[in-house]
């Protein structure tokens, strides 16, 4: 297993060992103790699966407010996708940048988004499956999004015209979205 830096230090590629032979192949999807020398020491206490039917189906960009905003570890077990992760930390340098990759069946990487970003998803082939551990329970009272296409990101997705759920076409922009207040030293500032 290989851990990858981002342009931001607290997302990270990992791309696990696989195996292949005659049979097929194997791979620890997860081991905890490898993960925690590289800074991955989240408690995941949930796991997700979904399935998009449709090339071009995008999901995003979703987060949670504190004080259940989650991390998530992202992979793909069929077909594939252009993820998306936004810097949404209002003291971050890197507020509002975004960065992309390709998680697909065939590559195997795996995604770790940290909290404090938005994460949304663009499948590249009918029938994609995706599936992410969280370290905290999904809350729709805290639930929020941003809308994928905001103009001040300019995030380059693969497609112009995406299926979308209706929840999703109504988000704001980042500069209208509801974010968590920045935090030092553990004392919200106002």
């Amino acid at each position: 297993m290989k851990v990858i830096k981002t342009i931001f230090d607290e997302v990270k590629v990992i791309v696990p060992s696989v195996f292949e032979d005659n049979r097929g192949f194997f791979m620890e999807s997860y081991h905890d103790g490898y993960l925690k020398k590289f800074g991955i020491d989240n408690q995941f206490v949930q796991d997700n699966h979904s399935l998009s039917s449709e090339t071009g189906t995008l999901r995003g960009l979703h987060y949670q407010l504190s004080p259940q905003s989650q991390a998530k570890l992202i992979r793909v077990i069929k077909g594939s996708i252009w993820d998306v992760v936004v810097d949404i930390r209002k003291n971050s340098p890197y507020f509002g940048e975004w960065y992309a990759l390709e998680l697909s069946e065939q590559n195997r990487k795996q995604l770790f988004i940290p909290k404090g970003f938005a994460h949304g998803f663009c499948t590249l082939e009918d029938k994609t499956e995706v599936i992410y551990k969280v370290d905290d329970y999904y809350s729709k009272e805290l639930e929020r999004g941003i809308a994928w296409n905001d103009q001040n990101l300019a995030i380059e997705w693969p497609v112009t015209n995406p299926v979308l759920s209706k929840k999703d076409q109504h988000h704001p922009p980042i500069s209208k979205a509801e974010l968590d207040e920045p935090v030092r030293g553990g004392i919200a500032v106002e």
